[in-house]
């Protein structure tokens, strides 16, 4: 599924996700060991209706591959925002210092698009009344072209600290 601009530095069509549509696998620290554990979406007891608070609801499974630390907890409530998993509250695997900002990424394939949106030259937004994608709602300083560059060696960066499987 493509998800953004058409060629690297090209055109960009925000596809309109949100945020918590990129939650399905988070990166995080592990508490046990500091390696990269995973926080996985229990499919079997996730509630399957489209809203925000019912797509979310249900198991999450923390594991690390690493030392096999793992947690089963469910979750009704969750909290969006910095650098740290909405479920389990830990650090993201995914964050690093930008221009006296963090700049963090849930996983590869929230990753892939703030890389995308943040190469493109032109970037265009669909019309969707009273709907902010995740795009949308990034800080003017990620989205300012005089900070390009120094972004996206950032981001390439973290891309460099996935472990390798």
């Amino acid at each position: 599924m493509s998800m953004g601009s058409e060629q690297a530095g090209g055109r960009f069509l925000d596809p309109l996700i949100q945020l918590w549509q990129l939650t399905d696998t988070v990166l995080v620290r592990c508490p046990a060991c500091g390696g990269c554990a995973l926080v996985l979406r229990d499919f079997d007891t996730a509630e399957r209706v489209p809203e925000i608070s019912g797509a979310l609801s249900g198991r999450r499974r923390l594991r690390c591959r690493a030392c096999g630390f793992c947690k089963d907890e469910f979750f009704s409530e969750f909290l969006f925002g910095g650098p740290v998993d909405p479920f389990f509250r830990l650090p993201l695997w995914l964050q690093t210092d930008c221009r006296g900002h963090v700049l963090w990424a849930y996983n590869v394939e929230h990753l892939n698009l703030l890389e995308s949106y943040v190469a493109a030259r032109l970037r265009e937004r669909r019309a969707v009344p009273g709907s902010l994608s995740m795009l949308a709602r990034l800080p003017a300083w990620v989205k300012s072209a005089k900070n390009r560059d120094e972004v996206l060696r950032v981001i390439g960066r973290m891309r460099a600290s996935l472990p390798h499987s």
